[in-house]
């Protein structure tokens, strides 16, 4: 299958062709545009952002020399919000199978309480329980009358999401799946000892930064930061009275955490091109450092605030467009109060023609986005179009009746047989109670049908 990943940053967009062959990748091409119309994370523009999005994908269409067969398109976590929900069910045949993980998993889905404004991007399953066992890491093929499921549940608003579909859209392209950004680059950088003894993601971004916290098998924890590496641009600029354009240039080529000589270096002056000033590199170290600091502290404080700072034991794992910065780590483990941190870039041991550019950290979710067209991705989980993924496969979940009308068939029925007062009455809801155990239009059915014997 031959996929097209299109990861939509604020300051970039980057469209990925790869050939996915049972969980083998083999990158085909990648195309890379200026993001314009987006501002931390939230679509401001959508001519602009398609703009950059058919840019970007016509690139790396033109690189690959072939079509795609499914679109997976990245959301930022900027106006995400997250719960976590619960759902059990009866297991008939004593075997669970698929089909009864993807029941335990509607059931969960059915019971979260979500805002009308808000809607469901990932239903990811975090422990599962047959019958007495816990900490079921996966139940398929277990025997067992009773399945229970704790999921976590990712949500966007409906306005942000609309406004990426449209964009997306004006470019041609139908999306098959949405996955936010932060999941996508934990998939892209963590290994399985890590996921398993508990690990933060931070992916630091050019206008915004995203965490994850992924917990044995699956995210228990996101969370988003609308700062980035260009708010150290605009610092630069500020502070220095130079072009934002040279601040770029000077945090690219001087950017450090760590303490420089008092050589100068000559920038122009904003206003006047024409004339510059020498500034020293110790200042531009302060800058630099007073502002990555103040973005980690608020990142430390998201992570304690979260309830599982105490169960990191891989510690913290940061990515990101930021992390090239010299002294990023050191800084990073002592406002962590000394956590282990790892700088990561994007895994390539699954993935074949990976380019050089693609190497670089700040392509993560990127690179996380075709691993998850490839299958890498949580065990079981309900994806943005409401299906249920496992490994590489997509099991379409039939939508259900309308319960405001089955509510009302219900009704009917019941009590056309009251009013008939026959004795002998076979009612056949076995199949109704099986379909939907938990709906209210069914226990109201059960108390009506109690009223007869």
């Amino acid at each position: 299958m031959i996929v097209l990943s299109v990861d939509i940053g604020s300051t970039k967009v980057c469209a990925i062709i790869a050939q996915t062959d049972e969980g083998n990748v083999k990158i085909l091409g990648a195309g890379i545009a200026k993001s314009q119309g987006i501002k931390k994370g939230i679509i401001t523009n959508i001519e602009l952002a398609s703009r950059s999005i058919k840019h970007a994908i016509n690139d790396a269409k033109r690189v690959a020399g072939t079509h795609y067969d499914r679109v997976i398109v990245s959301i930022s976590g900027a106006y995400t919000k997250s719960v976590d929900s619960y759902g059990v069910v009866n297991v008939p045949n004593k075997e669970i199978g698929v089909k009864e993980i993807n029941r335990v998993l509607q059931m969960a889905d059915h019971n979260a309480n979500i805002p009308n404004e808000y809607d469901k991007l990932h239903v990811l399953p975090y422990n599962f329980r047959v019958d007495d066992h816990t900490n079921i890491d996966d139940p398929l093929g277990m025997n067992g009358s009773r399945l229970e499921v704790q999921v976590h549940i990712i949500t966007v608003l409906k306005s942000s999401l609309n406004n990426l579909k449209k964009a997306v859209k004006s470019a041609s392209v139908e999306i098959d799946n949405i996955v936010l950004n932060g999941y996508a680059s934990s998939i892209a950088v963590l290994n399985e000892d890590e996921k398993e003894l508990g690990v933060a993601v931070v992916d630091l971004g050019g206008a915004t930064s995203n965490i994850v916290i992924h917990l044995g098998n699956s995210i228990r924890y996101n969370d988003f930061l609308g700062v980035g590496s260009n708010n150290v641009t605009n610092d630069l600029s500020m502070a220095l009275h130079t072009p934002i354009a040279a601040a770029e240039r000077v945090k690219i080529d001087y950017g450090s955490l760590k303490s420089n000589s008092n050589d100068t270096i000559e920038l122009p002056t904003i206003g006047d091109e024409s004339s510059s000033n020498d500034v020293s590199l110790e200042i531009i170290t302060n800058v630099i450092y007073a502002r990555v600091e103040e973005t980690l502290m608020i990142i430390a404080k998201s992570i304690e605030d979260s309830g599982f700072s105490d169960q990191l034991g891989a510690g913290i794992v940061l990515t990101g467009g930021l992390t090239k910065l010299d002294g990023i780590k050191e800084l990073a483990q002592a406002i962590f109060n000394n956590i282990p941190v790892r700088l990561a870039k994007p895994n390539e041991r699954d993935i074949e023609g990976m380019f050089d550019t693609l190497k670089s950290p700040e392509f993560a979710t990127s690179i996380g986005l075709v691993l998850y067209g490839a299958g890498k991705f949580t065990p079981y989980e309900m994806d943005s179009g409401r299906r249920l993924r496992y490994k590489d496969e997509a099991i379409e979940i039939k939508p259900r009746i309308n319960p405001e009308l089955e509510d009302e068939a219900y009704d009917t029925i019941v009590n056309e047989k009251l009013d008939s007062r026959e004795e002998d009455v076979d009612f056949e809801f076995d199949e109704l109670v099986e379909r939907d155990a938990n709906e209210s239009g069914l226990k109201r059915l059960w108390n009506k049908i109690s009223q007869l014997f």
